[in-house]
């Protein structure tokens, strides 16, 4: 199917109003839109989604933690940039976006929020090497900026520091905040205890190549940004343990849904190659396009998408193509808020 596809069959038409600007009072405070396995669409709150919930269901959530990753500066020759770290390869070095007038040459001296010096050692294709003068995150903490993305037309400010961050945030590495997760306040966390809702954990480090647009017209010419994850034993063990016993697993966002889907041939050995005490990291290039038969996802809580994105292709792959876009114009009519700081779609897999 994917053969066939094109950006046009992920385009929809978003008033510019409707992408949200700021964060919900509360984190909880957001709207919910459930496609459920039926096709049948439901208005409800994120408070409802506990009450979506069955004692049993296993929940995976990204615990990456969003790094302060926007530095603006100048060349010491003169001329702005605007540096956003793509990763942090050592203890002194990092990749990174950088827009000038001119890209920097290897060599080249940025000096960074007025009081840092970094220096380009090179290219890495479309990424920029850079060496810093001390520890990378200890800098970061220090100097740098909430990456907000770029639909999001205003400078970060501290309130944000807090907000474009989950509760769980535990592993510092992203760029990019797992959204879906910011919905969640610890005290729906502990109500999804005592509904007997298991929980687990995996870390993607969600990178700016979300962001970045496809520019081919037909799907199956898109090459999908790589990005790094890690299933800790207890996370595959629980995993192993809902499959068996044929519980729904929920992924917690599209990077929790594409880590497990990436991990799905060692989350499914069996016999003695199966250990539960190794740690699964590795780098994932999955592109989720509709016609994809997921593994280990039963069901998604997820953010609405910007129209053409990877995201939008991979909520089509699980919710079906036809259902997403009518859940898409119907959260236009309604006027619910999208993107990062927007409301949250809960879809289950179409029944078969």
């Amino acid at each position: 199917m994917t053969n066939d596809l094109t950006l046009a069959d992920f385009d929809y038409h978003l008033p510019d109003d409707l992408i949200a600007q700021q964060p919900s009072t509360q984190r909880t405070a957001s709207r919910l839109l459930h496609l459920d396995s039926c096709g049948k669409l439901h208005d409800k709150t994120f408070k409802d989604f506990t009450r979506l919930l069955r004692s049993g269901d296993l929940l995976i959530f990204n615990n990456t933690k969003v790094i302060n990753a926007r530095l603006l500066g100048k060349k010491l020759s003169g001329g702005r940039v605007e540096v956003l770290i793509e990763r942090i390869t050592g203890t002194h070095t990092a990749v990174a976006h950088i827009r000038s007038s001119k890209a920097p040459r290897a060599g080249t001296a940025l000096l960074l929020e007025n009081q840092l010096t970094v220096t380009v050692t090179g290219r890495q294709a479309a990424l920029f090497q850079l060496s810093f003068p001390d520890h990378v995150e200890k800098l970061l903490d220090q100097f740098g900026k909430t990456p907000l993305p770029p639909y999001i037309q205003r400078r970060a400010d501290a309130h944000d520091l807090q907000r474009y961050q989950t509760v769980y945030a535990r592993k510092p590495g992203a760029v990019a905040a797992p959204t879906a997760g910011l919905h969640f306040d610890q005290a729906m966390l502990d109500t999804l205890d005592t509904l007997g809702v298991q929980r687990a954990f995996v870390t993607l480090h969600v990178g700016a190549g979300t962001f970045q647009p496809v520019r081919e017209q037909h799907i199956r010419d898109h090459v999908m940004h790589a990005e790094r994850y890690l299933i800790p034993p207890e996370t595959i063990h629980a995993l192993r343990q809902a499959k068996h016993e044929q519980r729904r697993i929920i992924a917690v966002g599209t990077t929790s849904a594409r880590t497990l889907e990436a991990a799905a041939e060692p989350l499914s050995l069996r016999g003695p190659e199966a250990s539960d005490t190794q740690t699964i990291a590795a780098e994932t290039q999955l592109f989720i396009t509709p016609g994809y038969q997921f593994q280990w996802v039963d069901a998604l809580l997820t953010n609405f998408h910007l129209p053409q994105s990877t995201l939008l292709m991979m909520v089509s792959a699980l919710g079906g193509m036809a259902a997403i876009q009518r859940a898409y114009q119907h959260a236009v009519a309604e006027r619910y808020r999208f993107f990062s700081y927007g409301d949250a779609m809960f879809i289950e897999t179409p029944q078969r």
